[in-house]
């Protein structure tokens, strides 16, 4: 089917997240960053239709949004398996997925961007809570003994998530807050993908992050002023 042409980003978590895809299953692929600010006039018409990263073409397929192209990563090249082949234990996986779309990562980019002292209280509260529900209903439940979101290995679950905690360094910056120690579990899941291959080939300096995320917070610098 001919090679992966991967449309990324590099500050965007979500096109990390498919680069980690990727690296962990030791796929080559072509590299072709997008200055989203900037983009070409043809990006959206022929690759991504949503005008976002990451996209990919493979072979006559044109696919786009991070966990459908996991997902059709994972089908079309099945070693390492990354979700689980018993379909309640798929089902879960899809579901903390969903979550770390729809719930996580919002509450994430709330908090970098909140506009003031009182919605930045509301926002870290809310993403303070994300994450212990993480440990408790998500790690604590399904990880069994293993570092791992669904135990032993790595699987989609874990590259949804990641990415946002590498940036984690931004928050901890600009909004002096961290991932809770009493939170064990996530601690721990955090520091073993961290020591993943795939983790540390795709991995960014905690000053990038904290230089590229700048202008999130300057317009509340500016109000402030």
């Amino acid at each position: 089917m001919g090679q992966i042409k991967l449309y990324s980003a590099r500050a965007c978590p979500f096109a990390h997240r498919t680069r980690l895809v990727l690296s962990h299953k030791q796929l080559p692929f072509e590299l072709l960053e997008v200055d989203l600010q900037n983009k070409p006039v043809w990006f959206d018409r022929k690759v991504s239709a949503y005008g976002k990263v990451p996209a990919i073409e493979h072979g006559e397929a044109r696919i786009w949004e991070s966990a459908v192209i996991n997902e059709y990563l994972d089908e079309s090249f099945p070693k390492p398996s990354l979700l689980p082949h018993e379909p309640g234990r798929r089902a879960v996986a899809r579901i903390w997925i969903d979550y770390a779309n729809t719930r996580f990562a919002p509450a994430w980019g709330k908090l970098l961007r909140a506009p003031n002292a009182a919605d930045e209280g509301a926002a870290k509260k809310e993403l303070l809570e994300s994450a212990a529900f993480i440990e408790a209903e998500g790690l604590a439940r399904h990880s069994d003994a293993g570092p791992f979101f669904l135990g032993a290995a790595p699987s989609l679950v874990d590259f949804a998530f990641y990415p946002w905690f590498e940036r984690w360094a931004a928050l901890e910056h600009y909004r002096k807050v961290g991932v809770p120690a009493e939170l064990t579990r996530l601690r721990r899941w955090q520091e073993a993908l961290r020591a993943l291959p795939a983790v540390q080939e795709q991995a960014n300096a905690t000053e990038y992050y904290v230089e590229r995320y700048a202008q999130a917070v300057a317009p509340r610098a500016q109000a402030v002023a």
